[in-house]
């Protein structure tokens, strides 16, 4: 069975996201990365073993069709395992798959309306390795 693996990131809508990501940077500590994204994992985590934070424009669509103000990013073992899962079960798939260098990206709408993220990592991280030690 394809399944998640961990939480890959967690999205914000934000009326400023580079002050909210530069807030979170100074009080949390999380490590810059490019834009209001910042990124986080343990010392001994395996090289795809990160997860993100990042503030979105406040008006963004990326999270529609949902109005939610967050949208959670699970990572996955096998993306088109997962997304074949979830419309057998019902689900309201998006059709559209993302390839980047970092991975591939697919989404889909829970039974309560919520817009989440899968991410199938490729062992790149989306910011460079002397961001996360910033």
């Amino acid at each position: 069975m394809a399944r998640a693996i961990g939480i890959g990131g967690v999205f914000v809508k934000a009326r400023d996201p580079e002050g909210l990501a530069a807030w979170y940077r100074q009080h949390l500590g999380l490590a810059p990365g490019e834009g209001p994204v910042v990124g986080f994992r343990a010392a001994d985590a395996p090289p795809d073993g990160f997860a993100i934070w990042s503030a979105f424009e406040e008006g963004t669509d990326y999270f529609e069709p949902s109005r939610q103000r967050f949208m959670v990013n699970f990572t996955v073992d096998d993306l088109d395992g997962v997304l074949a899962q979830l419309r057998e079960g019902g689900a309201q798939v998006d059709e559209r798959i993302e390839d980047h260098a970092f991975g591939r990206f697919g989404w889909f709408m829970d039974p309560e309306g919520n817009r989440v993220e899968l991410w199938e990592p490729n062992g790149a991280a989306p910011w460079t390795a002397s961001d996360a030690d910033e």
